[in-house]
């Protein structure tokens, strides 16, 4: 088990970039796996996790302004007590890679930890998206990328990431996989160059309860005019409705 300079667990934070158009419960289910997991292997402590929306000039289809992706978001959210939600990338003024993110995150954590005479309720109206500041000792904390196992086939696929961004996330931070049960992710890091090398980067965790919901699902259904009662948070679904969200009029 490994251990930092306090003789306790390494802390991370998990964090999960991405569109969230709209979130789907399996969006925020990935955070609870990944620190179930962690817990019964004890090799780090999940003291936060963080939902970060991307920037609408990201420009994916079927992508919605920021403002409603963070207000469904923080509807999503609501019961939970150690997920938060960061809306510096949608307050960006243009898009950023992920390794960017990234690093401004682990960054913004380790500095206020580095700076004790930073005043603490300053810093946590500025950065709402923090773990509990009891949380934040003297040890640094890694920011960790949380995906689906597409994200790791996309790293896969040539020209798509910048390698040098590939190798950042992987070094610097890590990424924490969950994987559908009978897929083969293992076949994916052997045939990339790239991710062999950095394998002990990758920790792939498989869940044996799946949930195919997702949003592009979610939209064709909505675009139809079909129930998506049980697949989103109730308040979602109202808020969806209530501003014509993903209808064919929008």
């Amino acid at each position: 088990m490994l251990k930092n300079s306090s003789g306790s667990r390494p802390k991370i934070v998990l964090i999960a970039c991405g569109s969230f158009s709209p979130p789907t419960p399996m969006h925020f289910r990935m955070f609870e796996i990944a620190k179930d997991y962690f817990k019964i292997h004890q090799s780090h402590e999940v003291i936060g996790g963080i939902v970060s929306p991307t920037h609408d000039s990201y420009g994916k289809k079927g992508l919605v302004n920021g403002k409603h992706r963070l207000t469904m978001l923080s509807l999503g959210l609501r019961s939970s007590n150690w997920i938060k939600l960061s809306d510096w990338e949608i307050n960006q003024c243009h898009w950023n890679r992920t390794k960017v993110v990234l690093e401004y995150h682990q960054n913004a954590l380790n500095n206020f930890i580095n700076s004790r005479n930073i005043d603490d309720e300053c810093v946590e109206n500025e950065h709402l998206w923090f773990p509990h500041k009891s949380l934040l000792q003297k040890d640094l904390i890694k920011i960790k990328l949380l995906c689906g196992a597409d994200l790791l086939e996309s790293f896969a696929i040539p020209g798509l990431w910048k390698e040098e961004d590939i190798e950042d996330i992987l070094i610097n931070h890590g990424i924490v996989v969950i994987t559908r049960s009978g897929s083969n992710p293992e076949t994916i890091i052997f045939e990339s160059d790239i991710l062999s090398k950095y394998r002990k980067h990758i920790v792939l965790i498989t869940n044996f309860v799946p949930n195919d919901v997702s949003s592009t699902k979610v939209r064709t259904l909505l675009r139809r005019g079909e129930s998506v009662k049980y697949l989103l948070d109730d308040s979602v679904i109202q808020y969806i409705e209530k501003w014509g969200l993903y209808n064919s009029t929008t």
